[in-house]
């Protein structure tokens, strides 16, 4: 039994798997307490048409990290490094997509200046741009990933408010609201979300680029000598991590129908990061599974959600992340599987000398 457990402890999905039933039995805790139904929290209803509940909520409102999850999963593991930038660069899609269908100079219209699908193709096209300014930088000009993308992150938001005119720009088109909106009595964030995963995955499995990236994070060298082209293999996972960045940005723009580059995809980089972190995935490169990225990314949100119910504040949030991210690091460190694996060996060997 305890050889069982061992092993399943081992393997790369028990943490965000373990990580997502805790926050589950944490609210069941807190629904009895409060003298509701046990499973109150997994209640899915239909209201006025509409697919209610705290899981329907999580997924919708996890949608952008489950999306930025996924290109950050394939930065970290071919890189070895982050991309801080994925929030300014969602803001700045806020801010190209919305000046255009807006008009230069208009802040708040009911009508479209430009068709709708060239606004978001310039806006995703912005963010590819954006990934491919980051991806360079990092893979051919060997700068560290989190410096090479503090640029961005610094002057991302500055770009789109310059774009904006330093104002909210507001689009009350209902086909714009749609993407934020509900597709019958499914939110539609949810489906963009499921589409982006569904897509990844295939690209994952039925390619051979998901054991380049892997390839590459391992051992970038050794990749080059077996005749991978590591620096653009880098190139091409920061450019999918600027379109994911640009479609989770579609997503938050559509919720609030208007560019308010100010906030939108403010400290979402974090999430994105610790969503890779909790789902098992080493920040030093190499090996990588998406599945469990996007059960950490769901999980996070759920973890937010529970805060709010708590009555955790928003601000307050981050400092509970901050030490979920300490635990994560501490656990992965080298030291630390050292200890855990000496303690097992002293484990081992003080059974078998009373076996004796």
């Amino acid at each position: 039994m305890m050889s069982k457990l061992k092993g399943l402890t081992k393997k790369q999905l028990f943490l965000p798997v373990f990580s997502m039933l805790l926050v589950m039995l944490l609210n069941v805790i807190y629904d009895i307490a409060c003298g509701h139904a046990p499973l109150t929290f997994f209640t899915i209803a239909v209201k006025n048409g509409i697919l209610y509940g705290r899981l329907i909520d999580i997924l919708n409102r996890g949608t952008e990290a489950a999306i930025l999850a996924i290109g950050m999963t394939l930065v970290v593991s071919s890189s070895a490094g982050t991309d801080i930038s994925v929030g300014s660069v969602m803001s700045l899609y806020g801010g190209m997509c919305c000046m255009l269908l807006a008009g230069y100079g208009n802040v708040n219209v009911s009508n479209y200046a430009v068709p709708l699908l060239v606004g978001i193709g310039a806006g995703l096209l912005t963010t590819c741009v954006c990934g491919l300014f980051n991806g360079f930088l990092v893979a051919y000009m060997n700068i560290q990933p989190m410096v090479a993308t503090l640029i961005l992150w610094s002057a991302g938001r500055a770009i789109g408010l310059l774009l904006c005119n330093s104002q909210i720009v507001y689009v009350r088109v209902p086909s714009f609201q749609k993407i934020g909106g509900y597709v019958g009595p499914i939110p539609t964030p949810i489906i963009v979300a499921a589409a982006c995963i569904l897509v990844a995955s295939l690209v994952l499995r039925m390619t051979a680029l998901g054991t380049y990236i892997q390839s590459v994070g391992i051992n970038k060298k050794a990749s080059r000598i077996a005749g991978f082209n590591s620096a653009k293999i880098i190139l091409l996972c920061y450019v999918i991590c600027g379109l994911c960045a640009g479609l989770a940005g579609m997503v938050a723009t559509s919720r609030i129908y208007s560019a308010d580059t100010n906030n939108i995809g403010l400290n979402l980089e974090m999430d994105a990061i610790l969503a890779v972190a909790l789902g098992g995935n080493s920040l030093g490169g190499g090996k990588f599974n998406l599945a469990g990225s996007l059960i950490g990314a769901y999980t996070i949100q759920a973890i937010d959600t529970t805060l709010l119910s708590l009555g955790v504040s928003t601000a307050q949030s981050p400092v509970f992340k901050a030490v979920i991210v300490i635990m994560i690091v501490v656990i992965q460190s080298a030291p630390a599987k050292e200890f855990f694996k000496e303690l097992s060996k002293k484990r081992n060997a003080g059974k078998g000398a009373a076996s004796v």
